[in-house]
């Protein structure tokens, strides 16, 4: 028998848990720096240096963080599901804790790639450089999508959130768009688990269970709702 799909859609609070912070913890401040000074194009072509060494140390810290209970759990939800992560961050968590299937709708701080080509990527587990190039001639920049950016990855997620028989929102406050529409492509009638310290506004959608817990015991009691003591409940 196919396993039931489940999708989950995560954001900035799986991963706070693991000590990684955003710029919603700070009241628009990311580590003390503005968005507009490091997360736009108009920062890259006003001062590249000043955005290469903020994702640098961005790189450093995911590097050095380890995945925590709530990516863990996920992966183990492999075993009864068919799991598919869409997470809006930007490290490798997920992956690291076991998810096999992982979209990243804005970008990974772990891959590289010309600012004149958004499609080829590259490794980096170092800094990046200026005077890095690419084989064309573009400087090397993270593969982020910042702010003011359009977001390729949004297509791909669309079908896989129409495809979900169960839905689990995880740590995002639905303000980011376009990713935060995304919950819209789930059909009416499938079950929307949503987990987060702070449930954000979600009345508009039918069939809501609320888990008002942080990541890493919101997934713990996600997986006792969805499996029983002997296996699946009905």
């Amino acid at each position: 028998m196919s396993k039931q799909k489940l999708v989950v859609l995560t954001g900035a609070g799986i991963s706070a848990e693991s000590g990684l912070r955003t710029f919603r913890d700070t009241d628009g401040l990311w580590e003390g720096y503005n968005i507009e000074d490091v997360a736009t194009p108009r920062a890259w072509q006003k001062n590249p240096q000043l955005v290469l060494d903020f994702y640098n140390i961005r790189r450093k810290d995911v590097m050095a963080a380890q995945p925590n209970a709530a990516h863990k759990a996920l992966a183990a939800l492999e075993e009864y599901f068919d799991v598919q992560i869409i997470t809006q961050n930007i490290d490798d968590l997920h992956e690291r804790g076991g998810s096999t299937k992982v979209l990243h709708l804005h970008g990974e701080i772990l891959k590289m790639r010309s600012e004149r080509n958004l499609n080829k990527h590259y490794p980096i587990n170092e800094d990046i450089k200026l005077g890095d190039k690419a084989a064309d001639g573009g400087q090397m920049r993270p593969h982020i999508v910042w702010f003011e950016e359009p977001v390729p990855m949004i297509e791909a997620a669309i079908p896989l959130m129409y495809e979900a028989d169960i839905f689990v929102l995880i740590g995002t406050s639905l303000a980011v768009y376009p990713a935060a529409g995304l919950v819209d492509y789930v059909k009416v009638k499938v079950k929307k688990y949503v987990i987060d310290k702070k449930i954000p506004a979600i009345s508009r959608y039918d069939n809501v269970i609320p888990i008002e817990l942080p990541a890493t015991e919101g997934v713990v009691k996600l997986k006792e709702l969805l499996l029983g003591v002997g296996g699946m409940l009905d």
